[in-house]
């Protein structure tokens, strides 16, 4: 059972909601302010289970952290998409004109600067949270200093929100995945979603004939992903994620693909949480 979750950054931030909304029972939080510190907290058994941010339908995948669930050998047991809703925010009794620098995460400023077009004065610097900075702001009362977080970090550190959803998309949606030590989360008839890991050989048609067997096999491919191989220059490894509507198919092209593709892993089973 689930009793310990950790999160990259603090209440208020995304990763916050999607620990209350995800679990069934109430979890106690570990904050920590990077991906990394999370992932020591599953594997010194600090936390029980941890929150990472998978990919963004704005900003694309957050390959990083992939990378950090495959290098500690961590399984994905589920997932969860949040509506993201990104609002600018500070101190009450101020405008955007009397805003000079806007802090938050990288991730949120990207996702935001076509609004920030209409206001050159402002001036947009990255940083390692959207609640944290939140905090910031009402702890040492900084005046002319705006953030970019939800509006739960607006109401929890006391600040006015002086422009709703500033995302350039406002149909912005994360992929959240729930990570644990061990895949034992899910039965097996209802596992249909799973992320795997390989590298092909770098031979022509390879990947090709790795995806054709999924292909083959009934599995969806809803996401492909290369990343460089840092100590082989000019190898990728692929993170992929499928669908199935059968444990069996998946199965079948799991024995398939470990003969064919190299340092093949599987990642997580779990259940697809858009259907």
């Amino acid at each position: 059972m689930i009793k310990t979750v950790a999160i990259q950054g603090i209440r208020g931030s995304f990763h916050h909601i999607v620990s209350l909304q995800y679990f069934e029972k109430p979890v106690r939080v570990i904050e920590c302010m990077t991906f990394d510190g999370v992932v020591e907290s599953l594997i010194t058994n600090e936390s029980d289970a941890v929150i990472m941010a998978l990919e963004n339908s704005i900003a694309g995948s957050i390959l990083p952290n992939y990378a950090l669930i495959n290098k500690h050998d961590l399984h994905i047991v589920g997932e969860h998409y949040l509506d993201i809703q990104h609002n600018l925010m500070a101190l009450p009794n101020q405008t955007i004109e009397d805003i000079k620098e806007v802090y938050s995460h990288p991730m949120a400023l990207l996702q935001c600067k076509e609004f920030f077009r209409n206001y050159p004065h402002i001036k947009l610097v990255e940083d390692k949270d959207t609640a944290e900075v939140s905090e910031r702001i009402h702890n040492h009362q900084l005046k002319q200093v705006g953030a970019i977080a939800s509006v739960m970090a607006a109401d929890i550190f006391e600040l006015d929100i002086l422009a709703h959803s500033i995302q350039t998309i406002k149909h912005n949606e994360t992929r959240f995945a729930i990570v644990k030590r061990v895949n034992s989360e899910v039965p097996e008839n209802e596992i249909n979603k799973a992320s795997l890991k390989f590298e092909a050989d770098h031979k022509r048609g390879s990947l090709a004939t790795i995806l054709n067997v999924m292909s083959d096999c009934k599995l969806n491919l809803t996401k492909i992903q290369s990343m460089p191989i840092i100590e082989t220059p000019w190898k990728y490894a692929f993170f992929v994620d499928v669908t199935f509507e059968t444990y069996a198919d998946f199965k079948k092209a799991k024995s398939i693909i470990d003969i064919m593709a190299i340092n093949f892993r599987v990642l997580g089973e779990y259940k697809n949480a858009k259907l």
